[in-house]
């Protein structure tokens, strides 16, 4: 966001009708864009940017260390950036990090980062339902949807297109991967690899996320393609190293393939198993 132009004469109108009526504050050090709504009763602190076109509900709470992309709407009572609830936070300088034409809806609350990432971060296009709670140093990527109520702990990463059902608790340092769909009122303790659907207690294998993968482009060759190195993984009863050196060595190389094994060997919690009909 460095090198944005901000049409300060704007800046200062704002800044002179925010703080001089009785509904809402913004701090003189916060940089407010042209065209930005801010609704009453809206507290703007310190070292906050604000970028273009995006719309502030009442009642919001955006506090040091915010940055907002352009477009946004953050509707009533979002609390953005107030400091991690961790005990080893020491005040230091972190920030949250929120992407354009993202959608946060009303009570969500989005905790700043700490030192092992120094900031948490929503990408591009998301939408983030009520009551949302995004922990310290999460790292969502574009395109996600996490319904009412989803519970990130800290440390959590969710890749591009990711959809996380409501009521859903994911534990940290729990990765999900791209285009996979959770189902609502899951409890995410291990590692859900791209692509697929994951669903039951405990969390395990449901399937490729076809549906999604078509509306996304995908062709069916391709979604092909996919579920057969997840019957490879999840259905011929190999573990997890076996069914690796099988898609390395059987299966053609493509993006997907080659992302679905990078996800797998690089997961530290382990990667969720296939259902158990016992």
């Amino acid at each position: 966001m460095q090198g944005i132009e901000y049409n300060f004469l704007n800046i200062a109108l704002l800044r002179f009708y925010y703080m001089n009526q009785p509904l809402s504050y913004v701090d003189p050090q916060a940089k407010v864009a042209k065209n930005v709504v801010i609704e009453p009763f809206v507290n703007i602190e310190k070292n906050v940017i604000i970028e273009e076109g995006t719309w502030i509900g009442s009642h919001v709470t955006i506090m040091e260390g915010t940055r907002i992309g352009k477009n946004c709407k953050i509707f009533p009572g979002a609390v953005i950036a107030a400091i991690p609830q961790d005990l080893k936070f020491g005040g230091e300088d972190t920030l949250v990090v929120i992407g354009d034409n993202t959608t946060i809806r009303e009570c969500v609350t989005i905790n700043r980062g700490t030192t092992d990432r120094n900031q948490t971060k929503i990408g591009n296009n998301c939408l983030l339902m009520a009551y949302v709670h995004v922990a310290h140093d999460c790292i969502i990527g574009n395109n996600c949807i996490l319904a009412n109520a989803v519970q990130l702990a800290g440390h959590v990463s969710i890749a591009d297109w990711a959809i996380i059902g409501g009521l859903s608790a994911v534990h940290q340092f729990v990765n999900i991967g791209s285009h996979s769909m959770v189902s609502g009122g899951s409890l995410v303790r291990m590692d859900v690899p791209p692509f697929i659907k994951a669903a039951r207690e405990p969390l395990s294998y449901e399937g490729v996320n076809s549906i999604g993968l078509r509306r996304r482009g995908f062709t069916s060759e391709k979604i092909a393609e996919i579920q057969e190195i997840y019957r490879n993984l999840y259905l011929r009863k190999y573990n997890t190293s076996k069914a690796l050196k099988i898609i390395e060595a059987e299966m053609p190389t493509s993006p997907e393939r080659d992302e679905i094994i990078s996800f797998i060997q690089d997961s530290s919690r382990g990667i969720m198993k296939g259902y158990s009909f016992k």
